[in-house]
């Protein structure tokens, strides 16, 4: 499943790899994209996207669903 989300509080390369590894510690074999400019994440993976979101917000990234 392919999830979509608006993340604010990324601003480097740092962000990102933290990104990363709080979604990929829930499912080692997401796939993630990051977009620093356009402050948006997008996942491949099986995990719902409440899930993702707290990990995120526990991460200090909040985040909500793109539109």
């Amino acid at each position: 499943m392919k999830t979509e989300l608006k993340v604010t509080g990324m601003s480097c390369n740092h962000c990102i790899s933290l990104v990363n590894k709080a979604i990929t510690k829930l499912q080692a074999d997401a796939k993630v994209t990051v977009d620093l400019a356009l402050q948006q994440v997008q996942v491949e993976s099986s995990l719902s996207a409440e899930d993702l979101i707290a990990a995120l917000d526990q991460a200090g990234f909040p985040a909500t669903l793109s539109d």
